[in-house]
């Protein structure tokens, strides 16, 4: 059975912004995108920048360091320098608590 861990409240990331969070020992970069979360590694696979410091354009986030895009809903690389997709987290919320799939 999946274990999901609270890591925000709604109201701690405003609607098209980001913020890192941990999901056990691991820094994950929550989006608030369309009214909708969504939660990636906060790793770029180019050369792993803090994603979650990058910009968020929709449903879009961009690496700081080099530009690399990722689409935050599917983990996709949609521009270079990157050509890997990052990992995906399951979200779900509950009344005001966000909560994160804890994984193995």
């Amino acid at each position: 059975m999946s274990e999901y861990v609270k890591v925000a409240s709604v109201s701690d990331v405003p609607l098209g912004q980001a913020r890192v969070v941990q999901v056990g020992e691991t820094r994950v970069a929550l989006c608030h995108v369309d009214g909708a979360f969504y939660a990636i590694d906060d790793v770029c696979t180019h050369d792993g920048g803090d994603l979650g410091d990058g910009e968020l354009d929709g449903d879009q986030i961009e690496c700081p360091r080099h530009g690399a895009r990722f689409d935050v809903r599917t983990g996709k690389a949609t521009a270079f320098p990157a050509v890997h997709p990052v990992g995906t987290w399951p979200v779900r919320v509950e009344g005001n608590d966000v909560l994160v799939e804890k994984k193995e």
